[in-house]
């Protein structure tokens, strides 16, 4: 693959299950080397959608190409240039950590003059030296997923798709699989990962936020926060907070407002409610208010705020 050549291409790819759309007309490029969050809640169409670029399920319409070979008429050509990372985890457990390496050496086709040096890598990169002949179902969720890391890129793919890789793992594991997967993008492989976390999309070169199968935004994680909300996010610590949401919501010149934790995150439009006139909507109504200030948005701020727009064209910031 020539290196000006993109690693994948999505045109308007679709795929539908019956009367269900699980994935709608989703565009998309990613550069070589680049590391993009699939960013959404549970059902969004990210596996569906990592699947079909996999080759593993056939398009209903829309094309894709990722290391130049076409998913739909090419999968065979596709599955030997990618890793994959299923969204379960996919490894043996009554097989030793150095049986499951073998075995995923074969299946890639790993040359036998290759495979110590490649096993030592993955071992290595899992952090289990010592633990080579230990049965993995005796490992703990980060060792596990690291392990599952090493097995994928045992035949050294230029691409890696990840299917939610750190769901159910622990806050320190979950970022040491992300320092694992910079250091093999800095190595040149392109990585699409998925994440409903969206703490984990701050790691990430590009995010695209996906929502009811359909790409909602696009952009690095600056840009995104910086224009995608349409005006100023002002934080509110009150009680009770399900009757202050409802009196702020109806509020004029509320764009939008949602729970987080115990407080409040409002959008207010430019130049329209002041701090002072937020609080005084709140204890007319009889609500206890603490601190209120303007604040940063979280990308968990600006995903909420675009899937309440339900915009009919997906952003594009850069």
């Amino acid at each position: 693959m020539n290196s000006s050549t993109p690693a994948v291409v999505v045109d308007r790819l679709t795929k539908t299950f019956d009367d269900f759309t699980a994935v709608d007309g989703i565009t998309l490029t990613i550069g070589q080397g680049e590391v993009v969050g699939f960013i959404g809640p549970n059902g969004a169409g990210k596996s569906t959608t990592l699947r079909m670029l996999c080759g593993l399920l056939t398009p209903t319409a829309g094309r894709a190409t990722v290391a130049g070979y076409d998913v739909a008429r090419e999968p065979e050509k596709v599955r030997q240039n990618i890793g994959y990372m299923s969204q379960k985890f996919s490894l043996y457990g009554d097989l030793t950590v150095r049986e499951n390496l073998r075995f995923f050496a074969g299946i890639y086709r790993v040359r036998r003059e290759d495979l110590a040096s490649r096993m030592e890598f993955a071992i290595r990169m899992a952090g289990l030296e010592g633990r080579e002949d230990v049965q993995v179902t005796t490992l703990a969720g980060g060792w596990k997923q690291r392990l599952a890391l090493g097995c994928a890129i045992l035949h050294r793919p230029p691409i890696l798709f990840l299917d939610e890789p750190t769901s159910g793992v622990e806050p320190e594991a979950r970022r040491r699989f992300w320092d694992l997967i910079h250091e093999l993008a800095a190595d040149g492989v392109t990585i699409l990962v998925s994440t409903h976390y969206m703490d984990e999309a701050e790691y990430c070169n590009r995010i695209a936020l996906i929502n009811q199968g359909r790409l909602i935004a696009l952009g690095t994680p600056r840009a995104l926060k910086g224009s995608r909300l349409g005006g100023q996010l002002v934080e509110i610590a009150c009680a009770p907070l399900g009757r202050a949401l409802a009196r702020i919501s109806a509020a004029a010149g509320v764009l939008d407002a949602a729970i987080f934790g115990d407080r409040l995150h409002v959008v207010v439009s430019e130049g329209g409610l002041d701090l002072g006139g937020l609080r005084q909507i709140l204890a007319d109504g009889g609500i206890q208010v603490g601190e209120a200030r303007a604040v940063s948005p979280s990308l968990e701020d600006v995903f909420v705020r675009i899937v309440a727009r339900k915009p009919d064209v997906p952003g594009a910031a850069a």
